[in-house]
């Protein structure tokens, strides 16, 4: 009988052998890809801790999560704003559970975006007025919205669910420069689609914000939760509303041409700690 019973360990041992790698590796792809350069995501290792400790990163609150392979561990998730320096070393600022504090220096690496150069009448570049107010107004508030920090709900995944099928365009960091004068880079991924196509969300969440925007058109934001949110723009219908709880490939509009646009297409983003970062990187290749 003791023989048996040794025998039965010994193969339970070696079955959990086998299976650790595999729920190590399970566990490690629901993150997204590290890539710590402007516009991407630092994977930041905080050690072993009995109480998940906050970490805030240029005074945001930054996404604290379970080491997929190692119990009592934890990682921060850091999104890396465009305008990052890479020469410079950037601090992470970690609580412990008990209150003790420390700093987390991590290196970033150089990535060099793409440039377009334009000549274009100046109406077309120029807003009026009005216009320019109406922008004002809607950029304080996309700025709340998108810098939503719900602690009390955490994400399943950071993978996402393609948000509607369509060639994906690398224009993630595209700066344009029209007449010699520099604008903003580009913030998210354009989905090539025609108008109509169904949108989903690309992961479960609740929609923080609904509305028509000056240079987004008609936009969707669904907040993930931990500072993770994700935006849908220039949609041809709105098929959700404010608070709504979604899941992963739930309905919520359609392509279109809204806002400042050429043609139907959709403009995804992803936000983490209140700053845009490389959709792709969430995103099956």
């Amino acid at each position: 009988m003791a023989r048996i019973v040794q025998r039965r360990l010994a193969l339970a041992s070696l079955a959990a052998a086998v299976a650790a790698p595999r729920l190590a590796r399970a566990a490690s792809a629901t993150l997204p890809r590290a890539a710590a350069v402007p516009g991407g995501v630092a994977i930041v290792e905080l050690g072993a801790a009995a109480l998940r400790p906050s970490a805030t990163f240029g005074g945001r609150r930054v996404m604290v999560l379970p080491k997929p392979e190692r119990q009592g561990f934890w990682i921060a998730i850091v999104g890396i704003g465009l305008a990052a320096d890479p020469k410079q070393r950037q601090t992470l600022s970690v609580r412990a559970g008990d209150g003790a504090a420390r700093e987390i220096a991590f290196a970033l690496e150089p990535k060099r975006y793409p440039e377009q150069r334009l000549t274009v009448a100046r109406r077309h570049v120029d807003l009026s007025p009005q216009d320019l107010a109406r922008y004002e107004r809607e950029r304080v508030r996309l700025a709340d919205v998108t810098s939503r920090f719900t602690a009390s709900r955490q994400p399943a995944t950071l993978l996402l669910a393609s948000p509607a099928d369509g060639p994906r365009s690398s224009s993630f960091g595209l700066r344009r420069i029209f007449n010699g004068e520099k604008r903003n880079p580009h913030s998210g991924m354009d989905i090539a689609a025609s108008a109509g196509t169904p949108v989903v969300a690309a992961a479960a969440g609740a929609v923080a914000d609904t509305g028509d925007y000056f240079f987004n058109g008609n936009t969707v934001i669904v907040d993930h939760g931990q500072g993770f949110v994700t935006l849908y723009c220039h949609l041809s219908a709105i098929e959700t509303a404010v608070g709504a709880l979604v899941d992963a490939g739930a309905p919520i509009g359609r392509v279109g041409a809204t806002g400042r646009v050429t043609g139907a297409h959709l403009h995804f983003s992803v936000y983490l700690n209140a700053t845009p970062v490389d959709p792709a990187l969430f995103l099956a290749p």
